[in-house]
Order: structure tokens, then C-alpha cells, then sequence
């Protein structure tokens, strides 16, 4: 049953968590380091967005995992990172979220957590940073995104304690992790993503990749965790990049 043993480096200020953890898989640091800074000043979301990170005002995390799952299982990662922090708000703070594909999750339909994994070569063999941001108070994004993002305190109207909800994450990464790793892992990882997303089945959306982009009703996983859509047509489209919006059904 392989799992990691954390290794907790905190730093003040950093660019961006992922980038330091980067450097330190580069160098040779062992599955389940993780990296932790009070602020970062050049965060980055999914397809090169911003992350804007003031000083505590979130949890700012990354951590690398060498992982000896099939490759083609390596986009679970995402999901099995966004149910640890599904059950780690839930353990720490009372909250209840929910994950939008596929991985950002949401309360009140607002955005309360991204996360980011990238793959990187090392001479120890390729590896898996997952970088996680958590909105904590009411100061961790800009006053003009409150209508499309949100805090833990602005939820539970209490200030959360940074520490318990790190140690809770770092909990829930290794038992998900741990289960991912499994024969049965994928197939497991999936099912709990879906019991916790409402995008899961029956969501109608839109899938916008580039300039394209379509409608269609969730229908499910595939094994690798990509989503299926159906479109007006009936045809079942399998999505794996890109981004998905809730629409209203007409």
C-alpha cells in the first residue's frame, strides 16, 4: 500500500509553489515534498492564467509525487487532488464544495480552489507536481472577481486556521493518493469524484477549447477521467482540455 511521508519546506514569499517544487523534483527530493509560502507573486492557474496569492490570505501548496500508476492514469491526479481537498475543507472547516471538471472547486457556484499539476523529468524518472490554491479569507483575490470567486470565511463566516486545514490536506492527499495507486485505483478515484461533483451527470454545459466550443449534458467519466458530454444530437463527446461552464437549461 504505497503512500508518501510529507516533507513540509514553508518559505515567505516565493514566485509560484509549483516552481519550487519543480526545482526541487529536478533535484532529487523524494516523493511527498511539499512546499507551502505565505504569498506567491507570479502564481499560475490551468492554461496560463494568473493566480492572484496575497500574503496569508490563502494556502499556497505543492507537492511531488512520483507515481507508479500507468501513465495513461496520470490525468486522475487532477481528480484525486480536488476530492482530497474536497474532504479536507470538509474536515477542517465544515465546508461542503463542489468540483467543477476538472478540478476547480466551487462553493455557492464561486470559485474557492484551482489546482494545477505539471509534469516534469528528473534523473529519479518522471514526476508529478500538483500545486493546490485555497481562497482562505476575504483577502485572497481582488474585489472585482466577487461576483465569480469566494473564501472559506466569506462561506463559514469564520476565519480559518491555516495550519489545520494544511494538515488535514496533506491527510487527505495520502489516503486518495495511497487508493489511486491500487489495481483498482482509477476506477475508484473516479467514482469519488463523481459522488462529490454536480458536473458529474445530468449538468448542462458549455466546452470551450480555443475557438471552438459546444454544448452538451454531462454523462460521466471515462476510466482516464475525462469527461463525457452529449451534445442536442445525441452524440457522446469525450472532453479532455479545456474549459467547462455551467448554462442554465432552457
Amino acid at each position: 500500500m504505497r503512500t508518501f511521508a510529507p516533507e513540509i519546506l514553508r518559505f515567505d514569499s516565493l514566485p509560484s509553489t509549483n516552481l519550487e517544487a519543480v526545482r526541487g523534483a529536478i533535484q532529487g527530493a523524494p516523493e511527498g515534498l511539499c512546499v507551502v509560502a505565505s504569498e506567491q507573486i507570479a502564481g499560475r492557474g490551468r492554461l496560463e492564467r494568473q493566480w492572484v496569492s496575497p500574503k496569508s490570505a490563502g494556502l499556497y501548496f505543492s507537492i511531488v509525487l512520483r507515481p507508479s500508476v500507468e501513465q495513461s492514469a496520470w490525468p486522475l491526479l487532477t481528480l484525486m487532488a480536488a476530492v482530497a481537498v474536497h474532504e479536507a475543507l470538509l474536515d477542517s472547516c465544515a465546508l461542503q464544495t463542489d468540483i467543477k471538471w476538472p478540478n476547480d472547486l466551487l462553493a455557492n457556484n464561486k470559485k474557492l480552489c484551482g489546482i494545477l499539476a505539471e509534469t516534469v523529468e528528473t534523473s529519479l524518472g518522471r514526476a508529478v507536481v500538483v500545486g493546490i490554491g485555497i481562497n482562505l479569507t476575504n483577502h485572497s483575490f481582488q474585489a472585482e472577481l466577487n461576483k465569480v470567486s469566494t473564501s472559506v470565511e466569506a462561506i463559514t463566516e469564520q476565519t480559518p486556521d491555516l495550519e489545520v486545514v494544511l494538515e488535514a490536506l496533506v491527510r487527505s492527499l495520502a489516503m486518495y493518493y495511497q487508493i489511486l495507486q491500487q489495481p483498482y485505483g482509477p476506477e475508484a478515484i473516479a467514482r469519488e469524484w463523481c459522488k462529490r461533483s454536480s458536473y458529474s451527470e445530468g449538468k448542462r454545459i458549455r466546452v470551450s477549447y480555443g475557438n471552438e466550443s459546444f454544448l452538451g449534458t454531462t454523462c460521466g467519466l471515462e476510466r482516464d477521467g475525462a469527461l463525457r458530454v452529449e451534445t442536442s444530437e445525441g452524440e457522446i463527446k469525450t472532453v479532455r482540455a479545456g474549459d467547462v461552464t455551467a448554462v442554465r437549461s432552457s
